[in-house]
């Protein structure tokens, strides 16, 4: 060993002689520093909106963003809308359109909705009947007074418009005037910054539960409702789950109610600390964050077993309590230095992300990493040797105190067999473990990527085990993924997907309009949802000719000036925009003009059930087809980006965490021990574990989504604990005998029953998560749990002759001398 790492050794000697020497002062101080953070979880704020923070700091939402504020005026009201989603057999039936309009008039009394129009069937045929009815009552006494014959017949003219169609399922039959579904849009005046959409929409399904027919409410005051209540949610039903599951393996790891009790104690100070980190430092607690508190419950469990079992090692072997914890804490810190050091590289490593909720998932878990080290590393021990001194002194008895195994064990002869096995033929070990990590990362190679709103929500159908759950921890009723399914089902068109295309350039030249249609004829397949194959638009033409069926002068003017007949004026733009600008749509026309004549956007509606890449790639498509300079955007594009950006976030994750850990282990092993290429050895087990992981995410046909994505490289980080600690173990057993097959026996048997209880309690505690009820947590629980598995086993499986082989390496065939002599 070299100077450095004699030094190192000297200070951590140093650090564990205060912890024995002055256990009081290192437990107030960390009951002190309890009670900081424990005024930091008061400040804990909750990100709602599951999507918004993806987004922030994105070109293709800044660009979003640019477009929205380049087409409002800046002291106009905000309009926020609502949909009513009405279902049954017949909902354009007359008592199932007065139904509806009852309600809208409910809600039109209501000063507190703010109710500034409503657009849907119903409203379009009582104008229909009657076209002086503006308001609610207006509509329902026009509907009321007519037969049902004369509602039909105001269908099938209702029909022939646009404003209709788009509002009616796919199954509207104009001759027997019938459709099973349709959405009626509210729109509603609020002043300019209003932020309790979320309230006024809870309000609107409150009314409209009250209705007798099927009506459900829609609209992003009500995702944020529901995204809200599943982060508390998944919380009641996650955690006391871990709770009971690592309290039951504690109960056979301690066996002694106050060491038990005092592990408990320590996991508990680690989540005060963390969340009130998460405080202090501003972060939001969105549902990515709900993965934190269970990793961190699970290396807590982790470091825990490992001193405890470690301590009472030395114990049973005759030491009073402050030699066997000073044996212990010598031993054991070096390796907790180093589990604490990877596993923040692994979980630190998604700080990469360009994406926030990432970003904040690698800080915070990275952070709770080191407070965990801290507790378990410098609290745990000083707690335990204060603990024994007082039952020392009071005369308390202790309920087990012996390790987990030993090599007369039924457990510990079952680990050790690997031992045997690549003791005899160690190369050929490595070389079919080397293979099949290789096909199954180069098959996992295909796994997709996805980012919806879909992912944070409930699935429409509730899993069996959620009618059992009791109250409190019972989930609340969601509806949002139910009635997105029924809009994708039953419309052409997608009621709340579009893309918008911004053009820019000299829009007053007399072929301005026409270059704004022309690509509108044969779009895309994902924009192909208008008549004849064409896209179903909304742009400043939209605006025209909306404009024109409602002014005689306007119609007449664009008329004159339409030379080809098409309906498309195509001279005179500047006193056409002006007269439309001046005029009462001029509002309307901003929306989709800019002032100086520069830019314009189109909104396309998008084929329903299409994916995110499919609709993205025909967006930018599209874009490419107009003569001028155009730019596709919107919520699919963003999206489409983002899902992009989480792949790229995995790679860069998982390779910086391997780096970062192959770097870090040789230089500390070459250090301390003078054998840097045990660095190399540890690693090569967790590799193999996540390409075998990456491989099972494919055949499982779980993607790479919001959370997931951080799967790769948190593997590195929560796995490479197990491969450390039996190195360590392994160095300290080898420093002693010289024996590679005998320091691994004693090694798998002693700190392999340590490894065998955490990996038990963290496979189980972290695959809790899979029962979560938003798909984007369950898919990161079963897949934390797999890692887990597959890093303990192959730590088992691959270390031994992986050790085999450095022995060999370092002497020159040792390894093949001994497996001659056995």
């Amino acid at each position: 060993m070299g100077r450095a790492g004699q030094w190192v050794e000297a200070n951590v000697e140093r650090l564990n002689e205060l912890i024995v020497t002055r256990p009081r002062a290192v437990i107030a101080l960390f009951l002190v520093a309890t009670a900081v953070f424990a005024g930091g979880m008061t400040a804990v704020e909750t990100q709602t909106d599951a999507t918004e923070g993806f987004s922030e700091d994105l070109p293709e939402q800044e660009a979003l963003d640019a477009i929205e504020t380049e087409f409002e005026d800046p002291f106009a009201t905000d309009e926020e809308t609502t949909q009513l989603i009405h279902d049954g057999t017949n909902v354009l039936d007359r008592e199932e359109l007065l139904t509806m309009l009852r309600l809208l008039e409910r809600l039109d009394e209501r000063e507190d909705l703010r109710v500034a129009s409503a657009n849907g069937p119903a409203t379009v045929v009582a104008q229909t009947l009657d076209p002086t009815a503006r308001t609610p009552a207006a509509q329902r006494r026009a509907v009321e007074s007519a037969t049902d014959a004369e509602v039909r017949r105001a269908i099938r003219r209702a029909s022939e418009s646009e404003r209709f169609s788009a509002v009616v399922s796919d199954d509207f039959n104009p001759n027997s005037a019938s459709a099973s579904t349709t959405v009626t849009v509210i729109s509603h005046d609020v002043p300019s910054g209003f932020d309790d959409l979320q309230g006024l929409q809870t309000d609107v399904r409150a009314l409209a539960d009250d209705s007798p027919a099927d009506v459900r409410v829609f609209g992003s005051g009500i995702i944020n409702a529901e995204t809200g209540q599943i982060i508390g949610d998944s919380l009641l039903i996650v955690m006391p789950i871990v709770v009971v599951l690592l309290l039951g393996f504690l109960v056979v790891a301690y066996r002694d109610p106050i060491d038990l009790a005092l592990g408990l104690f320590a996991l508990l100070m680690t989540l005060i600390w963390t969340f009130g980190f998460l405080g202090f430092s501003g972060i939001p607690f969105d549902q990515q964050q709900i993965a934190v508190p269970v990793l961190l419950l699970a290396v807590g469990v982790d470091f825990g077993i490992h001193f405890v079992n470690r301590y009472r090692e030395e114990t049973v072997q005759g030491y009073d309590a402050v030699p066997a914890m000073r044996i212990a804490a010598n031993q054991l810190a070096i390796a907790f230095v180093i589990v604490t050091v990877t596993a923040v590289f692994g979980f630190g490593a998604n700080v990469v992300s360009d994406l926030d909720p990432i970003r904040n998932l690698g800080v915070v878990s990275a952070v709770g990493i080191v407070f965990t080290f801290l507790i378990f590393g410098l609290f745990l021990p000083a707690a335990k040797l204060e603990i024994d001194r007082l039952r020392e002194r009071y005369g308390v008895p202790e309920f087990g105190s012996t390790p987990i195994a030993s090599e007369e064990s039924a457990l510990g002869r079952l680990l050790s067999v690997s031992v045997t096995v690549g003791e005899r033929a160690p190369a050929v070990f490595i070389a079919v473990l080397l293979v099949a990590s290789a096909g199954l990362g180069a098959y996992g190679a295909g796994i997709d990527t996805t980012f919806e709103q879909e992912d944070f929500l409930p699935p429409e159908e509730e899993a069996g085990y959620v009618e059992y759950i009791p109250e409190p921890f019972a989930p609340g009723d969601y509806t949002v993924t139910e009635t997105l399914n029924l809009l994708e089902d039953n419309f052409a068109a997608s009621q709340d997907a579009s893309i918008t295309i911004f053009v820019e350039g000299s829009l007053r030249e007399d072929h301005a309009l026409e270059a704004l249609a022309e690509p509108n004829d044969d779009p895309p397949g994902t924009l192909a949802v208008g008549p004849n194959g064409g896209a179903e638009t909304t742009s400043i033409l939209t605006v025209i000719r909306s404009h024109a069926r409602s002014d005689e002068e306007f119609a007449a003017l664009v008329a004159r000036n339409d030379r080809d007949g098409n309906g498309i004026p195509d001279r005179n733009l500047e006193r056409i925009y002006e007269e439309l600008f001046d005029s009462p749509a001029g509002d309307r026309a901003s929306r989709y003009l800019t002032d100086d004549r520069r830019g314009a956007q189109i909104e396309y509606t998008v084929e329903s059930g299409a994916t995110q890449s499919e609709i993205a790639a025909d967006a930018s498509e599209q874009a490419d087809r107009f003569r001028y300079t155009a730019t596709a955007t919107g919520q699919i594009v963003v999206f489409d980006a983002i899902t992009g950006i989480i792949f790229e976030s995995a790679i860069q994750g998982l390779v910086l965490a391997v780096v970062l850990t192959g770097v870090f282990l040789v230089i500390t092993y070459g250090v301390l021990e003078g054998m840097p290429l045990l660095g190399i050895v540890n690693v090569f087990p967790i590799v193999i574990a996540v390409a075998s992981l990456v491989g099972t995410m494919r055949l499982l046909g779980l993607p790479l989504n919001a959370l997931t994505a951080t799967i790769l490289s948190i593997a590195i980080g929560i796995g490479i604990a197990y491969s450390v600690h039996i190195t360590a173990r392994f160095i300290d057993e080898f420093k002693q005998n010289d024996d590679v097959a005998a320091s691994l026996r004693t090694t798998l048997t002693g700190t392999g029953g340590a490894l065998t209880g955490s990996m038990l309690t963290t496979a189980l505690g972290t695959g809790a998560l899979a029962l979560a009820i938003t798909p984007v947590l369950g898919d990161f629980g079963l897949l934390i749990a797999l890692s887990v598995v597959y890093s303990f086993v192959l730590s088992v499986v691959a270390l031994p002759p992986a050790l085999f082989l450095w022995d060999d390496y370092q002497n020159g065939g040792s390894v093949v001398g001994r497996a001659r002599d056995a």
